[in-house]
């Protein structure tokens, strides 16, 4: 299991266009990757659930990456994180 935590730092935060572009960045992988907030959690792949966490401007997240491709597959979602949010 792989683990990294990332502060939004997108105006808006996690919303529809990029948010898309994650859901199809971690359908790429084998591995499962979780976003959690809090109580809150949510699978990369799943678009809707994402959004519907609320995460905003500031909003700390903990990503973790489970699976047989995980440590690329972690590599991959952080590079995005910083390019998109």
């Amino acid at each position: 299991m792989k683990e990294f935590t990332y502060v939004i730092t997108d105006p808006v935060g996690i919303h529809a266009r990029p948010a898309g572009l994650l859901v199809k960045e971690a359908k790429n992988f084998k591995s499962t990757a979780t976003f959690i907030k809090g109580e809150k959690s949510a699978k990369a792949t799943a678009l809707m659930k994402l959004m519907g966490m609320g995460i905003k401007q500031g909003d700390e997240v903990l990503i973790r990456v489970e699976g047989e491709d995980e440590e690329a597959c972690a590599a991959a979602l952080e590079k995005f994180m910083k390019e998109n949010f």
